[in-house]
């Protein structure tokens, strides 16, 4: 399937896209060379692949939750301009 500018003026018309004249023929010939690669990819052999319906669908690998690096309380809050009983002072914003 071919796409020449007339078609990408319509397509640009239907998705109310304002399309310069001078962009029509180039913007045909990169749809162009995009469903050229999909015809590639149509040629690729995928018999016996299962089909991959959502990779959400496959189980999460979790790991062990544990603290690992949270016992650096006074060289975090050495970058703090105020602390206060291992916390940051911050100025109150509601009153």
């Amino acid at each position: 399937m071919a796409i020449d500018a007339a078609t990408v003026r319509k397509v640009a018309h239907l998705a109310r896209i304002k399309t310069p004249e001078d962009r029509l023929e180039p913007l045909a010939q990169e749809l162009n060379g995009i469903l050229a690669w999909i015809e590639q990819l149509d040629q690729v052999d995928v018999e016996g692949v299962e089909p991959m319906t959502s990779n959400v669908a496959q189980p999460l690998r979790l790991r062990e939750d544990v603290v690992t690096d949270g016992d650096k309380i006074d060289a975090v809050l050495s970058n703090a301009p105020k602390s206060a009983d291992g916390f940051f002072v911050v100025p109150k914003v509601v009153e």
